[in-house]
């Protein structure tokens, strides 16, 4: 079949949204279509056959939903992606971008009041959109005389036909014990005791980590997300898995069958109609636990039965390791830190010496070398954001081959890239110049450094939600007029997703946020952006630990961070005028202990560059 231009596509997506029957009456049609960037499992990640945005617009982002009508195409998305977006639309005069965060951008509920007929209908996928997201919708255009209807089938599917790439079902593989830290029966004791105390009959699982994470397994359904495609459903007196089962390894059923999990298996397609029985035998005082950020499909399937909504207790309990998994992430993020010296001391001197042409695809390609040598290496947690100059003014650059820029002495070098090993997920960005910065540039990563060292000096009370935090970050931005349009922290899996929910650090509450406890693991990541020249950013992961106080006000507790990430920040690009007397500690301590931990490991001739490259860049400064 020939290439089918963006413009096409519409045009078939189009035609189908007429042909919808409304009352099983033909002839009118839906007015409007949304498509979100979610699977039937809200993952922030898609395999090939769940990138319907990419495929009918163009946009390869992972955050973004578009409002398509007879005669507008926009894509809402974030200042993650604003320039990307713009670059990719196809074709670019069909699309308008909504700058979703921005003060004069309208909501997808105020946008489709402003310009829809009276009494339409709008038509979604309501397996692809939580309830939550479907539900205030919902609200909001039923109250204009609108209708959201759930469509029977995906009309982006049927434009795909056989192009769209089939359901990945790859291997399902255990997470032994001496990585996860509990056992599988005992994750699923917990979560039982938790259904008794809120009078729940069933749980349903639906987050592909917390399935992972609940039964110790571990997929590769989704590029760098260790996940399978399965949802999971806790009884009282059962545990319902639904997969196919020959997809686990022999040794993942034994491992079940050893941890005591119990599974009883059935079909993955299975999960509606078992669902519905569930919730047809539940009782008037009996209620099923399903997440409001599960699928709204799935919240129909409940029918009348009375729901109790919260986030799961696997949710929490994910996000708090425990101290096998704390152990694991530490050390973890000390052998990524070795690949990462490596990488930039090699770096600097091919660029440096112009000992070669190196560009920001084959630097990546280098970067993943030296991290493949690292113990327990499974691959890395997201695509590696290699980007030189203008490039690192769009946040989630890939460098692909028609982009591919030489790395040089002239501009600014972003990288930020992350691995999966079996014991720890890693993700961590370094900023740095080859030759010789600007004063602006310097100035602009000093104040970064500043919000970075500010985040991570914090002392703040036992419970406290993350978004509490997040003006520690920007304060040295904002008091100069600057900002970056991109959360501050993200929860870390534990050989889980790089972005774990609940938990986060943003301008944007997480309201599911339950508060941060010690043993979670959040991203510290201030930056700042020049459109079409630089960016800068600076990320490390913090372990959330008790801390140690004069005083403990009411008994409260009260916590601060410990950074785990282990990389020397490049003093060359700091104005020291700009430091106070503790912020040069801060930072001469950390490099301290960088030198002190990484030394170790970087012996013998063969690590000589790595070594006399730490030791340069961990050097102590002085106002």
């Amino acid at each position: 079949m020939a290439h089918r231009t963006g413009a096409t596509k519409l045009i078939k997506l189009r035609e189908l949204m007429e042909l919808v029957q409304i009352g099983g009456l033909k002839g009118r049609g839906i007015q409007a279509l949304i498509v979100t960037s979610d699977d039937a499992h809200q993952s922030e990640y898609m395999r090939e056959h769940d990138k319907r945005i990419r495929f009918i617009s163009g946009f390869t982002g992972s955050f973004g939903t578009a409002i398509i009508t007879q005669n507008k195409a926009l894509l809402w998305t974030d200042g993650r992606y604003y320039v990307q977006a713009l670059a990719e639309f196809d074709p670019p005069e069909e699309w308008t971008l909504m700058r979703e965060g921005l003060l004069d951008t309208p909501t997808r509920a105020a946008w489709l009041l402003s310009n829809l007929p009276p009494k339409s209908t709008i038509g979604a996928d309501s397996n692809l959109m939580s309830y939550t997201e479907w539900v205030v919708l919902h609200t909001s255009l039923s109250a204009a005389g609108h209708c959201l209807m759930p469509l029977e089938e995906n009309l982006i599917d049927k434009v795909w036909g056989e192009e769209q790439p089939p359901p990945t079902t790859n291997t399902v593989l255990p997470q032994p014990l001496q990585f996860s830290g509990r056992s599988a029966g005992k994750k699923v004791e917990f979560c039982r005791e938790a259904m008794v105390k809120n009078e729940v009959k069933a749980l349903v699982i639906t987050n592909l980590d917390e399935v992972a994470y609940i039964l110790n397994l571990r997929g590769s359904d989704i590029p760098y997300n260790p996940v399978f495609f399965g949802y999971v459903i806790v009884t009282l007196d059962a545990l319902h898995l639904f997969i196919d089962k020959n997809r686990l390894s022999e040794k993942a059923q034994a491992q079940l069958i050893s941890e005591e999990a119990n599974v009883v298996y059935h079909p993955y397609e299975d999960i509606h109609t078992f669902l519905k029985t569930v919730a047809s035998s539940c009782g008037d005082d009996e209620k099923i636990w399903i997440s409001n950020s599960s699928s709204y499909a799935l919240h129909a399937d409940c029918g009348k039965t009375k729901k109790h909504t919260n986030i799961t207790p696997i949710n929490v309990m994910k996000a708090v390791k425990n101290d096998v998994e704390m152990e694991g992430m530490k050390a973890a993020h000390v052998r990524d830190a070795v690949a990462l010296v490596k990488y930039f001391a090699w770096l600097e001197d091919q660029i440096v010496n112009k000992k070669g042409t190196i560009t920001e695809i084959s630097g990546a390609t280098q970067l993943e070398k030296f991290r493949q040598e690292q113990k327990n290496f499974v691959g890395l947690s997201f695509p590696t954001i290699s980007s030189v100059g203008p490039h690192g003014a769009i946040i989630h650059y890939q460098p692909a081959p028609e982009t591919d820029a030489t790395i040089t002495d002239k501009e600014i070098y972003l990288c930020d890239s992350g691995a999966q090993y079996q014991d720890g997920t890693t993700d961590v960005t370094r900023t740095l110049h080859f030759g010789t910065p600007t004063d602006f540039e310097r100035e602009c990563f000093t104040r970064v450094f500043k919000g970075q060292c500010r985040l991570s000096s914090a002392v703040f009370p036992l419970m406290l939600q993350g978004n509490y935090l997040d003006t520690l970050a920007r304060e040295n931005l904002w008091s100069v007029g600057l900002n970056y349009l991109h959360g501050t922290g993200h929860g870390v899996g534990s050989y889980l997703n790089v972005h774990e929910g609940p938990i986060g650090i943003s301008w944007k509450p997480y309201p599911d946020d339950p508060g941060l406890q010690p043993g979670m693991f959040l991203s510290n990541e201030p930056g700042y952006y020049e459109d079409e020249k630089f960016g800068i950013r600076l990320e490390n992961i913090e372990l959330v630990v008790k801390a140690d106080t004069p005083y403990n006000h009411k008994n409260r507790g009260f916590l601060t961070f410990e950074t785990v990430t282990l990389v020397p920040i490049q003093t060359k690009l700091l104005d020291l005028s700009l430091l106070t007397d503790s912020e040069v500690q801060y930072l001469n301590n950390y490099h301290a202990k960088c030198l002190n931990t990484l030394r170790l490991f970087l012996q013998g001739p063969e690590n000589a560059q790595a070594l006399e490259w730490l030791e340069r860049e961990t050097r102590p400064i002085s106002k």
